[in-house]
């Protein structure tokens, strides 16, 4: 299935200043997310961003929030923000079916975010290159654990270019010139 503007939402999920030094890739995981982020903002794509004790683990890292100009945030102590009941009673007020995910750690917060989305009948979009562990392996056995469960492995281009849909409008040229064209070059990372 193709993603929709009108259909998505994003989720970033615990990208916290106290826990990016130690992912592996966690760096990159931030700036795709920005990146993702910047997208969704030019393509009115709602952005919701948890954090996961930051008492602890400090608030989202600065890099993140300074690229994002409009977004909700969720404090929540479960690991899975679906068992949050006032996270699930929003996203259902939006009318929104399809999440794109994104975030750390792969293998524990983002996993049992999406395993509980999937569950609660919503589509999930793994954002490859925006979502790390401590471990590389793990993130990718968390891939693909929530791969089996119904949820699909995407990277930010292919997000991007479905919102789009298109290549003559002025929106597009607008996204092309502001992100698509700058990042095409830009070496990669895919957990």
């Amino acid at each position: 299935m193709l993603l929709s503007r009108e259909k998505s939402l994003m989720l970033m999920v615990d990208l916290q200043a106290g826990l990016i030094p130690v992912i592996d890739g966690g760096a990159q995981a931030v700036e795709e997310a920005a990146w993702m982020g910047g997208v969704a903002e030019a393509l009115e794509v709602p952005i919701w961003v948890t954090e996961q004790y930051p008492e602890r683990l400090g608030g989202t890292a600065t890099g993140l929030l300074n690229a994002l100009q409009d977004y909700r945030l969720w404090k929540k102590c479960h690991f899975g923000i679906m068992a949050e009941t006032e996270f699930g009673d929003a996203l259902r007020e939006t009318g929104r079916t399809q999440i794109v995910l994104c975030g750390t750690e792969a293998h524990i917060c983002v996993l049992q975010t999406g395993l509980g989305l999937l569950a609660a009948g919503y589509e999930v979009y793994w954002l490859t290159e925006a979502t790390a562990s401590r471990r590389m392996e793990e993130a990718q056995l968390a891939r693909q654990r929530a791969c089996q469960a119904g949820a699909v492995a995407v990277s930010a281009d292919m997000v991007a270019y479905e919102w789009l849909h298109r290549c003559d409008t002025s929106t597009f040229k607008q996204v092309h010139q502001e992100f698509l064209k700058p990042r095409s070059a830009r070496p990669l990372r895919f957990f």
